[in-house]
């Protein structure tokens, strides 16, 4: 079976979280998916090779495994993220159009093995590294990446703001983190929205406690800025990314640059 984390360590004080690019479905749980859901269309296609390199000595953690298996930016309680709106659970049930992505939804016992097997280690792996990196510095910060199609109507009206920030309201981080972030994004040419429809899933509402020294900042890009359409294939576009990385790439020096001030 596929390892269900890739780790690189860096001495960085940012940890990447890449929780969503995973394809990874083990066999038994693919003949349980229905033709839909073998599409596997709400992967965050191509944000580790969108990110890679762009913070030198940054570690990162990613999981191999395909959110259809289990979601490791969901609460393994299974509380909603966003209550009272359209969301996908734990395992999620439908894809992002509210369609049904299974022939043979899991059982109640299925989903607590895929919690042990896959969504565990993945987080275990992030907290580790997370500790390890405070260790270095004092601190450490949580940069959580993510992507989507632009345009859902069943998650949210009209069209997506193509950078998304979120803190949970500014409970995730200190507050010079968030603004320095959400400064940079502004500045940018891409529409930029802070704590908007998407405000931090769970890894950031879990991992932020910056009383404690841990910050957590999420991203979540519009694919329209990095892909050649929003649909498959899901082709990478060189032209369109990299105009992007330079803009990521100021925004993650900027957040490691002030999280060292801080903590000077």
């Amino acid at each position: 079976m596929t390892h269900p984390v890739e780790i690189t360590q860096g001495n960085s004080p940012i940890v990447l979280g890449l929780p969503h690019t995973g394809t990874y479905v083990p066999p038994e749980i693919d003949a349980k998916l229905n033709d839909r859901g073998r599409g596997l269309d709400d992967t965050d296609w191509h944000i580790h090779t969108l990110y890679d390199g762009l913070l030198p000595d940054a570690t990162t953690v990613r999981a191999t495994f395909h959110r259809y298996v289990i979601d490791a930016n969901r609460d393994p309680s299974g509380v909603s993220l966003y209550p009272g709106q359209n969301t996908t659970t734990l395992v999620p049930l439908t894809d992002f159009n509210g369609q049904d992505i299974w022939d043979q939804p899991p059982s109640e016992a299925e989903i607590a093995d895929r919690r042990a097997v896959f969504h565990a280690p993945y987080h275990a792996a992030l907290a580790a590294e997370l500790a390890r990196v405070k260790a270095i510095h004092g601190f450490a910060v949580l940069y959580d990446c993510h992507s989507i199609r632009s345009h859902i109507p069943f998650l949210f009206d009209g069209i997506l703001p193509d950078m998304n920030l979120g803190t949970n309201n500014g409970e995730t981080c200190v507050p010079e983190i968030e603004a320095i972030a959400h400064e940079f994004a502004a500045s940018s040419p891409y529409s930029t929205v802070l704590n908007g429809r998407f405000k931090g899933g769970w890894t950031t509402r879990h991992y932020g406690r910056p009383a404690e020294g841990l910050h957590a900042i999420q991203m979540e890009l519009a694919q329209s800025t990095y892909l050649s359409a929003e649909a498959a294939p899901w082709t990478y576009d060189t032209k369109k990314a990299d105009r992007l990385r330079r803009w990521l790439k100021d925004i993650l020096d900027a957040i490691q640059d002030t999280a060292l001030e801080i903590a000077a």
